[in-house]
């Protein structure tokens, strides 16, 4: 369904009331009763997973899986699939400047990105009361996947140009893939980029900020809303972080939220930041309960402010936790 996504937002900020917007999909096997290998290599089972979640929870977006190894896969590299564990890369596929140059970009709908990009056709045929948003990784994240972590951490001071090929490569696969899923449906898309959080703010400036910009300039307008995600400790980073121009942030429970809702302009939305691992997947909804309320007690007071998971909640999270966070919710604004 088509929706003017500037005028959600701004509907939005401007009503006191907040509905609860977790990174929330991955549960919903427990719901349609399927494995997490079912759900990433099977287009109908993420959208019937997107649509029983949506029919289950009463959250104020629907978001697809935050399954980080698609984007690599589709340039090549091995992964690791489980039926209880969202995929993980196996090894990195770029170890040399000649690698780099020699690496292939694919065309959008390789691999399981073609799969992701039916899965929201699919959901958003099905999803009529709430924005559906996309999931994707971002550049730098990307790159360190293709490179390995500790390699290109290690690349940006020694191989900075071999950093900077596969970004290249990276960003033009994610502009086209971004593209398909917006031409899918999807209201808008939530961008992943927390390997950036390791970054000092000069390598961020010079390694992510270009990048995710450039993605995200490609496809944000009016009917499409880009949320950047970063998971990571990003207290040192918002400076660097507002300024790619997504109009809404979502951060992870590493940071105190407070700290990005001072430093986001308001007229940005900012998500967060309850522990998803923690307390959704860990604690008893009584804990969750408790431990929403706090974070709401201390944020609700900025406008932008809209409550969410930290980061993808797990497929194993209690169905109650995740209902007991949404009642704390209700509950606060109530």
């Amino acid at each position: 369904m088509k929706r003017n996504m500037a005028q959600w937002m701004d509907a939005i900020l401007a009503n006191p009331h907040k509905k609860a917007m977790p990174i929330l999909s991955f549960p919903g096997i427990q719901i349609t009763k399927d494995t997490v290998r079912d759900l990433v290599t099977d287009s109908n089972k993420m959208a019937a997973c997107m649509q029983a979640v949506a029919d289950r929870f009463d959250t104020g977006i629907s978001v697809s899986l935050m399954d980080l190894s698609v984007e690599a896969e589709a340039f090549g590299c091995s992964v690791r699939y489980s039926d209880d564990e969202v995929p993980t890369i196996h090894e990195p596929l770029v170890t040399s400047a000649q690698e780099a140059e020699a690496l292939a970009v694919p065309a959008a709908g390789a691999g399981r990105t073609g799969q992701c990009i039916e899965a929201i056709k699919t959901a958003v045929s099905r999803i009529a009361d709430r924005p559906v948003f996309a999931g994707i990784i971002g550049p730098y994240s990307l790159a360190g996947r293709l490179i390995g972590m500790t390699d290109i951490m290690i690349a940006c001071y020694e191989e900075p140009e071999m950093v900077e090929t596969v970004l290249r490569k990276g960003t033009d696969f994610l502009t086209d893939y971004a593209g398909k899923l917006k031409e899918a449906g999807a209201n808008g898309m939530v961008v992943a980029e927390p390997a950036a959080g390791l970054l000092s703010p000069s390598l961020m400036e010079e390694f992510s900020n270009p990048y995710v910009k450039e993605l995200i300039d490609s496809v944000q307008d009016d009917f499409f809303l880009v949320i950047y995600h970063n998971c990571g400790n990003v207290t040192p980073l918002l400076q660097q972080i507002k300024s790619i121009g997504a109009k809404a942030y979502s951060f992870g429970n590493a940071i105190r939220l407070k700290d990005a809702l001072e430093g986001i302009p308001s007229s940005s939305m900012v998500l967060g930041n309850l522990d998803p691992a923690g307390i959704i997947r860990s604690g008893s909804p009584e804990t969750v309960r408790r431990e929403t309320l706090a974070m709401l007690e201390e944020c609700a007071s900025f406008k932008n402010f809209v409550p969410s998971s930290g980061c993808d909640i797990p497929p194993a999270s209690p169905l109650e936790n995740i209902e007991a966070f949404l009642a704390a919710v209700r509950q606060f604004y109530q």
